[in-house]
């Protein structure tokens, strides 16, 4: 696999290969990567998958005009190829009055930010066995769990190198590392079934297999038995399991592509209330070995550490150049993109900050509602912010945690949603959106 210098070469090369060829501007990037994948079921190897893989992605511009090619052949002969081809490409392309590369004056310069993300191990299969083997063991151990879906372990190294035609070349590394185990309770038509994961840059800040493993089996168990919820308006409890993926839908309604295309519910909510006073949503792409840091976005701007909500009010879209410019506004380097097509927007590092409050504390005033630990389907409507989705989880009365339930739907609004979203306190960085408990009152519930 190439190392960051060489991939910072190749891209660098390529990139003058299009200028030289006649385009107007151009940019590349190389991303190049080996991963190691292992997995068992009931004590026994039943996979090992090994990849490795360097593709290059270019795109070029003939005025307003551009086009994107890819190719996993690196050879000088296929580059020159690849290089006219795209060219043809852009000829033929239709106008874009916002296409371009991002403005050279804000482009990262000096040294990148060293982030130690990549922990430079080699993987060891065997290693990586015995991982899975015991994270498996340990949930299978778990007295009610009868089955097992497996264990797994994986590791990836990867290299990302970006180069444009205005000055810009970078590269950096990183290790992603994981341990994962499956299993299922109960028999017959009555099993159930959950899981567990951890994930890290370095193979050394992984949870203990074990752990991971216990988890999933006493999670299985749970939810053994579960019963039905009458339908009617309650409060949701979203555990710090699933709460993330709330963060997630409002991340993708402030990316300046659907705010340029007037398709976002958070259209017009730009320096608005969003969220309850008090609550603060935090981004660091900088943080070290984080899961989702770099040390500068797609178009090779800077990147930082910012609020993208203060005291429940939105600051700021996610723009990467052509939204930005479509919006009359600068790009805030969140560009994201990989081998093929224009770049896209994305966050680093984002979490919510976290409640005064305990999870009990928070459900304690609960005559009857749902915790929900696993969301189902894809039932949500970026346009209009409207929300239905399956869910499984447990019932609350009087304040405790009652039985399991399943076979539920929840729906609402985003809008409303976040707006009556109060926080836990049990935040913890586990994921690359991070989010702690969160309760919201009103929704409803579809059952019985």
């Amino acid at each position: 696999m190439l190392n960051t210098e060489q991939a910072c070469d190749r891209v660098h090369d390529i990139v003058g290969r299009a200028r030289r060829a006649g385009a107007d501007a151009a940019d590349a990037v190389l991303i190049a990567d080996r991963s190691l994948a292992v997995s068992v079921r009931m004590g026994a190897l039943e996979d090992v998958e090994r990849s490795e893989s360097e593709e290059v992605g270019l795109r070029v511009f003939a005025g307003t005009r551009s086009a994107s090619v890819s190719t996993s052949d690196l050879s000088p002969a296929a580059l020159d190829a690849l290089v006219e081809r795209v060219l043809a490409m852009a000829r033929e392309a239709p106008e874009d009055p916002w296409a371009g590369l991002a403005p050279q004056a804000m482009l990262l310069n000096g040294a990148l930010p060293q982030l130690d993300l990549d922990d430079g191990a080699e993987a060891e299969p065997q290693a990586m066995r015995d991982r899975a083997l015991e994270a498996e063991d340990a949930a299978r151990a778990v007295a009610g769990v009868t089955n097992s879906e497996g264990g797994g372990a994986s590791a990836t190294r990867s290299v990302t190198a970006l180069a444009t035609s205005h000055g810009f070349t970078g590269g950096y590394s990183v290790s992603s590392h994981m341990i994962s185990a499956s299993v299922l309770a109960g028999t017959g038509g009555e099993m159930e079934r959950d899981s567990a994961w951890h994930s890290a840059r370095y193979a050394s800040m992984l949870e203990a297999p074990g752990e991971i493993g216990r988890s999933a089996g006493e999670r299985a168990v749970s939810r053994l038995n579960p019963g039905r919820v009458a339908s009617g308006a309650m409060p949701v409890v979203f555990d710090k399991r699933v709460s993330s993926g709330l963060i997630g839908h409002f991340v993708g309604a402030i990316t300046g592509g659907s705010i340029a295309r007037k398709t976002s519910f958070l259209q017009e909510y730009l320096g608005k209330q969003v969220f309850a006073k008090g609550i603060a949503i935090h981004e660091d792409p900088l943080r070290l070995r984080g899961l989702r840091s770099r040390p500068f976005d797609g178009e090779g701007l800077a990147v930082g550490p910012r609020r993208l909500v203060e005291d429940g009010v939105l600051t700021t879209w996610l723009m990467e150049s052509a939204s930005a410019r479509q919006l009359g506004m600068d790009p805030t380097g969140h560009a994201s993109r990989g081998i093929g097509g224009a770049p896209g927007a994305s966050p680093g590092n984002l979490w919510m900050s976290a409640g005064e409050a305990s999870v009990a504390e928070l459900i304690g005033d609960i005559e009857r509602g749902v915790l929900v630990t696993e969301l189902i389907g894809q039932g949500v409507n970026g346009v209009t912010g409207d929300y239905s989705r399956g869910a499984a989880g447990f019932l609350i009365e009087k304040g405790e945690i009652a039985g399991p339930v399943s076979e539920i739907t929840i729906a609402g609004n985003l809008i409303d949603m976040f707006l009556a979203a109060i926080p836990a306190s049990d935040l913890e960085f586990r994921y690359g959106i991070n989010a702690p408990t969160l309760r919201i009152d009103g929704m409803t519930i579809a059952g019985d």
